[in-house]
């Protein structure tokens, strides 16, 4: 029988207090990355039915790879992103970095440390973009609209417009040995840096006092300036750290490839921004998660691989890739909606 309230209408049972506690807690266990994992696992598993050849060892060792430059960029765009900020000339910062660590390496400096003066140069970069920013009063997005032509003019003209090339000599010393490295022969040691990258990230991000300020800095801007937070300092600390990682990113390029073509590094932005977002790293700033996007540059290496090993023209990968990041970002918004539902029926008690 229906229970009829007194105006006549029937009434909402509530739901066990218990009940809502244990689906809570079963929900805070899995870890937020679990669903772009599954997509990931699916998505090679589907394309791997179709052509088996995909999920051979060494094919999905090779894709992930040759990910590994720009993935890296990705984990440092989800420090930017959760600040409410963007860098559109992380490509750029990139290719400068990487001219830079083969002219030093040509020139005859020794190229262990050609590729720390990439890195310090690539922090530097980023740096000026946050500097700029903060000076101007203005969004990172708006100045490295400006620094993206900047760094790609300058970068033409250090490299005259040519590809840099470091001697065959030079190409066979200890460095681009270390770089080329395999463990156990089949896991190259660039794969190995991105995942150590992204772990000693993750951990930054969400278990030290510079990680909650990021996130406290995203998630209320306000509020973070009202406590007292360094909000300037935090922005130009991040933009160099995403810098530093271009410059890494760069001299492990150029250790791995012996060489850098003046176009290098100017199709990443839109790839790593897909990749940070697909990961789980929201726009709205507040959250991010660096082994999400890890996940997320996989996700971008497999459908831009599986789409040529499908039979499908490769001028279709940018379109797939535009798609792939407007069905994130809507489920992303779908998933904040009904958790904030959730939240207010938790708290009262419905």
């Amino acid at each position: 029988m229906t229970d009829f309230g007194e105006s006549g209408g029937s009434t909402r049972r509530p739901v066990p207090l218990a009940r809502v506690e244990s689906m809570r807690r079963l929900a805070s266990r899995l870890p937020e990355e679990i669903g772009v994992a599954v997509a990931l696992v699916a998505l090679t598993a589907f394309i791997g039915w179709r052509r088996p050849l995909f999920i051979r060892s060494d094919n999905l060792i090779n894709l992930a790879t040759s990910s590994a430059f720009w993935g890296m960029l990705a984990l440092g765009m989800v420090f930017l992103l959760a600040i409410r900020e963007i860098d559109l000339s992380v490509g750029w910062a990139f290719n400068f970095s990487a001219v830079v660590c083969a002219q030093l390496i040509v020139s005859g400096l020794n190229p262990f440390v050609a590729a720390l003066a990439s890195i310090l140069f690539g922090a530097v970069l980023g740096a000026a973009n946050g500097m700029l920013s903060v000076l101007m009063g203005v969004p990172v997005l708006i100045v490295t609209l400006g620094t993206f032509s900047v760094f790609q003019g300058l970068s033409l003209v250090v490299n005259d417009s040519a590809a840099v090339v470091p001697s065959p000599e030079t190409r066979e010393g200890a460095y681009f040995d270390l770089v080329r490295y395999k463990l156990f022969g089949e896991i190259p040691f660039v794969l190995m840096a991105l995942v150590t990258t992204a772990v000693a990230l993750q951990v930054l991000l969400h278990h030290t006092r510079f990680g909650y300020r990021v996130l406290a800095v995203g998630s209320n801007p306000e509020a973070a300036m009202l406590a007292g937070l360094p909000i300037r300092r935090i922005t130009v600390l991040v933009t160099a750290m995403v810098g530093a990682l271009a410059g890494f990113s760069a001299a492990l390029f150029v250790g791995f490839r012996g060489a850098v073509d003046p176009n290098t590094g100017s199709e990443f932005l839109l790839i790593v921004v897909a990749a940070t977002i697909i990961g789980g790293t929201p726009l709205s700033g507040g959250s991010g998660t660096v082994v999400g996007a890890l996940l997320g540059v996989l996700i971008i290496a497999v459908i831009n691989s599986g789409i040529i090993f499908l039979g499908v023209e490769a001028t279709w990968s940018a379109f797939v890739t535009g798609t792939v990041i407007l069905v994130a970002v809507g489920i992303d918004r779908v998933l904040r909606v009904r958790r904030a539902r959730s939240a207010v029926q938790y708290r009262d008690g419905f």
